[in-house]
């Protein structure tokens, strides 16, 4: 469903982000807290226990001896003990780098309060970038549209972070109520094609969108890159749809078509009330189904805030499983 054209109130604020204000919330996303799902269950803060096991600097545990273990890791005390052979293994602390996701399509252009899904999205994914570079760990990113993204390739440095700051400040401010051309429907898929061919393991992928356009194709590609990877699924939603007015009308626009909603009337309310809150359900589901946070970022509300929030709840819940 194309939502594009309704603005928040105060439309000097909201509709679109600067570098420099991107650049502002560093000091806001100090205290924000990353999960892990598979290794250590804690908040992450800097270094990580990869899952790899290797020659490492954190023992995990002594186990027999299997055909094709290292015999450096064989330990000999308690092999002449036992009269069978025993290796010590270890869990492997390296760096992990985080490829950001933000969703800067046509779709996130729509806003009914506080600001455009575009805006809250951008916020969400610059608050995540200035904490990793924080703990330590390079980051990185791509940034997408209806037609184009761009690519930045994980590094350690504030500069990384402004260059993402301005890819994504780029695309936020060229979206308009009135663009021309068709939506990239298939453009989620494409652009999570891409992250599965850059994590091939030991990633943290952030991925801040509304997931409009979403097909099996989108959960599979999550599914494949949470396999090997730490992924965080980002949900921006304007609670608009959830809660429709009983009265008025609103402007619909799609491309090079548009429609008119008289919300007086209960046949279309509830249709798009139906429809908006059964794809909240099904997006949601992934969580359960494929194992990852899927936090919900309203619009509606100031992002740092609920952020701090969502992470705090996904980080309760891992700890305990």
């Amino acid at each position: 469903m194309a939502q594009v054209g309704s603005l928040p109130q105060d439309s000097t604020g909201g509709v679109y982000v600067s570098v420099e204000q991107l650049a502002a919330l560093e000091s806001t996303a100090r205290d924000l807290a990353f999960i892990q799902k598979n290794a250590v269950q804690q908040p992450l803060t800097g270094r990580h226990n990869s899952k790899m096991r290797g020659r490492g600097l954190t023992f995990e545990e002594l186990r027999e001896y299997l055909p094709g273990d290292d015999i450096r890791t064989i330990d000999w005390r308690v092999t002449a003990r036992t009269n069978k052979p025993f290796v010590r293994v270890y869990s492997e602390e390296k760096e992990r780098p985080a490829l950001i996701v933000v969703d800067q399509r046509r779709n996130m252009f729509f806003g009914s309060q506080r600001a455009m899904k575009s805006v809250t999205a951008a916020e969400a994914a610059i608050l995540c970038a200035w904490r990793i570079l924080g703990s330590g760990d390079r980051v990185g990113g791509l940034v997408f549209n209806d037609q184009d993204m761009s690519q930045l390739r994980p590094h350690r440095s504030r500069e990384s972070v402004i260059a993402l700051a301005h890819d994504i400040a780029t695309m936020n401010r060229a979206l308009n109520a009135h663009m021309p051309g068709e939506r990239g429907t298939g453009q989620l898929d494409a652009v999570l094609r891409t992250v599965a061919n850059i994590a091939h393991h030991d990633h943290l992928v952030i991925i801040v969108s509304d997931f409009d356009g979403h097909t099996a194709e989108t959960r599979d590609l999550i599914l494949r890159l949470s396999v090997r990877n730490d992924v965080i699924a980002i949900l921006v939603y304007d609670p608009f749809l959830l809660t429709l007015p009983t009265k008025g009308e609103m402007v619909v626009r799609g491309g090079s078509m548009q429609a008119e909603l008289a919300f007086q009337q209960e046949g279309p309310r509830t249709a798009i009330g139906d429809f908006a809150r059964s794809r909240g359900r099904e997006l949601l589901a992934w969580q359960q189904e494929l194992g990852l946070p899927m936090l919900p970022a309203s619009a509606a509300l100031e992002t740092a805030p609920q952020l701090r929030r969502l992470l705090a709840q996904a980080a309760w819940q891992q700890r305990r499983r």
